[in-house]
This record gives structure tokens, C-alpha cells and sequence, in this order.
């Protein structure tokens, strides 16, 4: 059996068990809470382009401007963490989400205007991509001090979220509820459970990032930099990029390729990318397990190589009802590479929020180029042999996975 993905590390001042059981549930709370924030609004995204009469082509800039505030969030991100600690950083970086929605929903309803909702899509993105790494980086410190996998639980959580976001967004649809009035009642909701979510999170004394607490900025910049030049972190970031993307172009393209490849009706279309959220759910939730007994590298091994399978038998497959198996193989396959890849960047407590950071950069272009890629390959194959790259890019992924593997694993392999 493979040495354990996780080990318990003492702070200079160990919290109790009942402490971390209840930083384990604050951080779950706010995974699922930013998921459904994201939901919520992706929900509303066909008000939205009613709401300001846009072109397909005016809809993808302003879906682009959510994408963009993540990623300028991604490089401070680990920095503003190591200084304030991942409790606080959870918490301002949801009052910019909770502001970005709000701005985002009422320039829609009430001014109709279309930069004023791109305004408040890049400070809903920038939000939700700090608040992306602080949660991951507490996610991982509860993680070694629990002493087992539990990463891709909260990942599952965040998933749960975005489903439940979307249910309430039909919901508010379909009972015509003003998108303005919508995305305001989630903005409280998502706020006020994250800000109490948070005040469970680890003792700070030497924060859940590592940091000591007198470390100047000056040092941490340099652990920032130094970051970047650290082959296995940006190897891990290579890695979660090509996961990203695996996931990103089910989360895109699944419904409307099927419906343009298959010839599926609409509702068809949704049920097939809703099979697709099943397996991937399934997986985080019950992948702890499998990643506790076998390790990170034969898991990870075994759920890419799902992936693949799945991919291929969505896209090849003659029949239906095969393809809709091949999808929720794709969905368990895809399940575990993000939020493991977010684990091994964490390894270590002392230098885990730049590395968390840097991993974070890397693996959200994924979801500002995948999209546009995809299209345009699309406009040349069709949309669902377009999928076809997915399979093609996890195969030589699975160079990668060995450097996924926990350090003090490969010291004791090394001593052994």
C-alpha cells in the first residue's frame, strides 16, 4: 500500500480535534457557497443576454470579463492569504463576490447597461478567485492535521453548490424573479454563511498558511517569486491545467455538443451534462477513500485513464445510452485531478499559499482558453468530435501524475 496522500502537521500551538472538525465544516460551508454564487449566476446568464439584447459574440466578452478578474486575482492571492490569514481573506474576498454580484444582477435590471455589469463580473471573478485560494489552502491545512484525504469532499461540496445555484436560478426564472433581485438575495445569503463559516477556521497563532506572523512583505514576495521558479509546483500547475480544462470543456460544450452531434433536444442536452455533474460528485465524494488506501499516482492513474475511456466513448460511441455511459466515466475520471492537484501544492504548510497561488494561475487559463479553443475547432469538426482534444491531452498527462506524489513519500521510498 502507497505511503497516505495527507500527514498531520503540529502548529507551534496544535489545535484540538473538536477545533478542526469544526474548520473541516467551515471549510466545506464555504466551498458550497461559492459554488453557489458561481451557479446562481451562470443560472441568469440567458436573462442577462435578454436583459442587454447582446450577440453571441457580445455575450462571450462579457462571460470573458469574469474569467479575467480571477485570473488578476490569482497572483496576490497567496500573499494577501500569508498576511491576513485564510479566515479573513475568505472573508473580504466574499464581500467582493457579494458586491459583484449585486452590481452584476442590478446593472442588468435597472440600467440595462452593458459595462457596468462587466464591472461587477470582474470583481464577482476577482472575488471568487481569492476566495478559491485561501479556501483551498485552509482546506489543505484541515486536511494534514485530520491526517487523511478531504480535499475533494469540499471540492464535491462546491459542486453540490453550483447545482443547487442553478436549481434556484430555474427556479427564479421560472417564476419571473428579476435577475437584479435574484443575485442580490444570494449575494446576502453567500456573505453572511461565508463570514460565520470562517470564524471556525484553524487558531492563527502561526496562521493555517504557515506563515510566521512576523514575516515582512519583502520575504513573502520573494516566496512568491521563488515559487514560480520551483519545477514541481510548476509542474502540479501544468498538471491541474490540463484537469481544469478536462472539466471545463464538459462544463462548456457537453450539453450543446450533444445537442448539435446527437440531434438531442435541449432538455436532453442538460440531462446528459447533469450525468456528467453526477459522476463527477460521486467521485470527489467517494475518491477520498481510494486515494487514503492505494496513494495519490495510482488513483490519479486510474481515474485519467477513466477519463479517457469516457471522453472517447462520449465523442465515438454509435449509440446513445453508450455515450451517456462514456460521459459519467468522463465525469468520475475528471473528479479527483483538481482539487488533488490543489492538495499537492500544499504539501507543504510552510510555503503552501504561494504554491496554491502559482498552481491556482496556472490551472485558470484553462477556463479563459478552453472555451474559445474549443470553439474555434468546433467551427472546423463540429462540436462534438471538438471534444476529441480532451482524451488527447490527458494521455501524456499521465507523465505527470508521479510528481503529485507527497514529499515525505518519496523521502520514506527513498530511505526504503
Amino acid at each position: 500500500m502507497s505511503a497516505p496522500t495527507s500527514r498531520p502537521v503540529a502548529p507551534a500551538t496544535a489545535p484540538s480535534a473538536k477545533a478542526v472538525l469544526l474548520a473541516r465544516n467551515g471549510v466545506a460551508v464555504t466551498f458550497t457557497l461559492n459554488g453557489l454564487a458561481v451557479g446562481s449566476w451562470f443560472s441568469r446568464v440567458p436573462a442577462v443576454r435578454e436583459a442587454l439584447d447582446l450577440s453571441a459574440g457580445r455575450l462571450g466578452l462579457l462571460l470573458l470579463a469574469m474569467s479575467v478578474g480571477a485570473l488578476l486575482a490569482m497572483p496576490t492571492a497567496g500573499l494577501l492569504a500569508q498576511r491576513l490569514g485564510a479566515a479573513r481573506t475568505v472573508t473580504l474576498a466574499t464581500g467582493v463576490v457579494a458586491a459583484g454580484l449585486t452590481v452584476a444582477g442590478l446593472g442588468a435590471t435597472m440600467t440595462g447597461s452593458f459595462a457596468v455589469v462587466a464591472v461587477g463580473l470582474v470583481a464577482f471573478g476577482y472575488g471568487s478567485g481569492a476566495c478559491d485560494v485561501a479556501m483551498n489552502v485552509e482546506g489543505a491545512a484541515v486536511e494534514r492535521r485530520l491526517g487523511r484525504t478531504i480535499m475533494p469532499r469540499f471540492h464535491a461540496g462546491w459542486s453540490l453548490g453550483s447545482v443547487a445555484g442553478a436549481a434556484l436560478g430555474a427556479g427564479a426564472a421560472r417564476f419571473d424573479v428579476a435577475v437584479g433581485a435574484h443575485l442580490v438575495a444570494v449575494a446576502v445569503v453567500v456573505l453572511a454563511g461565508t463570514v460565520l463559516a470562517a470564524r471556525t477556521y484553524l487558531p492563527q497563532g502561526i496562521d493555517s498558511t504557515g506563515d510566521p506572523a512576523d514575516a515582512t512583505p519583502a520575504a513573502r514576495r520573494r516566496a512568491q517569486l521563488a515559487a514560480w521558479r520551483e519545477p514541481r509546483t510548476l509542474l502540479i500547475g501544468l498538471f491541474v491545467l490540463v484537469a481544469a480544462f478536462t472539466e471545463g470543456a464538459a462544463n462548456d460544450w457537453l450539453a450543446v455538443a450533444f445537442i448539435d452531434g446527437r440531434d438531442l433536444s435541449e432538455a436532453a442536452g442538460a440531462a446528459v451534462f447533469a450525468v456528467f455533474v453526477v459522476g463527477m460528485t460521486v467521485g470527489r465524494t467517494v475518491g477520498t477513500v481510494a486515494l487514503d488506501r492505494w496513494g495519490r499516482v495510482p488513483v490519479l492513474s486510474g481515474t485519467i485513464g477513466l477519463a479517457v475511456v469516457g471522453a472517447g466513448l462520449a465523442v465515438l460511441a454509435g449509440s446513445g445510452p453508450v455515450a451517456v455511459v462514456g460521459v459519467a466515466l468522463w465525469g468520475l475520471g475528471a473528479s479527483l485531478g483538481f482539487p488533488v492537484g490543489m492538495s499537492a501544492a500544499a504539501d507543504d504548510e510552510a510555503h503552501a499559499a504561494v504554491r496554491v497561488s502559482v498552481v491556482a494561475v496556472i490551472g485558470y487559463t484553462a477556463f479563459l482558453g478552453g472555451p474559445p479553443l474549443l470553439g474555434l475547432l468546433g467551427d472546423e469538426v463540429g462540436t462534438l468530435r471538438a471534444l476529441l482534444v480532451v482524451p488527447l491531452l490527458l494521455l501524456p498527462t499521465l507523465l505527470l501524475v508521479p510528481v503529485l506524489r507527497p514529499p515525505h513519500a518519496v523521502s520514506s521510498a527513498t530511505k526504503n
